[in-house]
């Protein structure tokens, strides 16, 4: 079984990832809005490419996959 990132719902916003495979030369993000259901729970979250600045929004538990996404800037 894969290793998985550890996240903490609250500490989301404003965190830096790296992409394992960069596209379009794309490789460092950091998360700038959090999407909530009715609910108050976070189901997506955006990210925005530092070089860019091109904002992508994904499912904030893809995050936790090892093989697609590493916690901070490396």
């Amino acid at each position: 079984m894969p290793t998985q990132n550890k996240i903490n719902p609250n500490k989301l916003l404003l965190s830096k990832w790296t992409a394992v495979a960069p596209q379009k030369k794309e490789r460092h993000f950091i998360v700038t809005k959090l999407i909530h259901a009715e609910n108050e729970d976070i189901i997506a979250c955006e990210l925005e490419a530092v070089l860019t600045n091109t904002v992508y929004e994904t499912d904030w538990q893809e995050l936790k996959n090892t093989t697609c996404w590493l916690m901070g800037w490396r």
